[in-house]
């Protein structure tokens, strides 16, 4: 397991707290939607942290192509009609370049800052000169109005039960997903960001926001930025 990071709930957890059989359960949402709405029919994507497809195979159907990219192995068992690769995304090097790379999940949002900076670093050096780079953000109130709770129309609850300060600026966050025969629970580190945060840390690795997908803000285009 990744420090701070631990899951409970029935089969396989992941090193990041997912459980496996979980993540099989949930719906895409409409995520697939606001991404493909935002990139050239047809692209070549390359998903950093599919899980088990989610994303995966509705942008599949949408006629994209999709290299899925994950550390955890028995989530990529899952995904089908697309190329996979297991490793760390922080330290994933492919002599190839994409239209479009997606970093969605939260991920920008990793605990360690060195592991957001390689997994910025990886979106860099993979996206094409014209491509762009998609990645998904908290929304301005994930860490505060705890505990809170969704129920979503297909049955099941989850909840954002706590988020914990543990130093230097990150929270110890935890979710429950509660279903009508089993109960998962994640413990994660996440690092809360404000937009400048968030802009200055895409401008370390040489991207910069081209535009915001969404009201919100948690949804976000960056592109390559020319060398200084």
């Amino acid at each position: 397991m990744r420090e701070g990071h631990r899951g409970t709930g029935p089969g396989a957890i992941t090193p990041d707290g997912c459980a496996v059989e979980l993540y099989a359960r949930l719906p895409p949402g409409p995520e697939p939607e606001i991404v493909a709405a935002a990139v050239p029919a047809g692209a070549r994507i390359l998903e950093l942290g599919s899980g088990v497809g989610r994303m995966t195979h509705p942008l599949l159907e949408r006629g994209f192509s999709v290299t899925a990219v994950d550390e955890s192995a028995e989530m990529l068992e899952h995904v089908r009609g697309a190329r996979t690769i297991c490793g760390p995304i922080e330290r994933l090097g492919l002599a190839e370049r994409f239209d479009v790379v997606l970093l969605a999940s939260f991920l920008v949002h990793a605990g360690d800052a060195e592991v957001r900076r390689g997994l910025l670093r990886t979106c860099a050096r993979h996206v094409a000169d014209d491509g762009c780079v998609l990645i998904q953000r908290e929304g301005a109130d994930y860490h505060t109005n705890l505990p809170r709770e969704r129920v979503d129309p297909s049955g099941f609850t989850v909840r954002i039960v706590s988020a914990d300060p543990v130093g230097d600026g990150v929270n110890s966050v935890r979710a429950e997903y509660e279903f009508p025969d089993a109960v998962w629970t994640q413990t994660f580190l996440a690092r809360p960001l404000t937009e400048e945060q968030f802009e200055g840390a895409l401008a370390e690795a040489g991207l910069g926001v081209d535009r915001y997908l969404t009201d919100d803000g948690t949804w976000a285009r960056a592109v390559p930025m020319p060398p200084k």
